[in-house]
């Protein structure tokens, strides 16, 4: 089952406040990027966050799941609908991709 637009946009939304926020469809599915760096996946109207040790203690509940079949474990994000929360998640997220990159 392929994920929704208007869930995909409302996500993106939702996550605007950690920077530019964009989505990329990808085999009926959509990764999500901040400032052009892939953070997550949007799969079968499901949020996934790529799982760092530094978002851990942010999540509300920490739960791990495939986004689609042969895949790692991402961080599962039920509760799309606090954008404060989510965008701190994604600014966490990011500060350690970013470490990542520049080494």
């Amino acid at each position: 089952m392929a994920s929704n637009k208007d869930f995909v946009l409302f996500v993106a939304e939702q996550c605007g406040g950690a920077g530019e926020i964009t989505t990329r469809k990808m085999f009926g599915d959509y990764g999500i990027y901040c400032d052009g760096k892939i953070f997550g996946l949007i799969c079968d109207d499901r949020f996934y966050l790529k799982p760092t040790e530094a978002v851990r203690p942010l999540l509300r509940t920490v739960e791990m799941r495939p986004p689609y079949p042969g895949a790692k474990d991402y961080f599962y994000i039920a509760d799309v609908d606090d954008r404060d929360y989510l965008s701190q998640l994604v600014r966490e997220t990011m500060n350690i991709i970013g470490e990542k990159v520049k080494r």
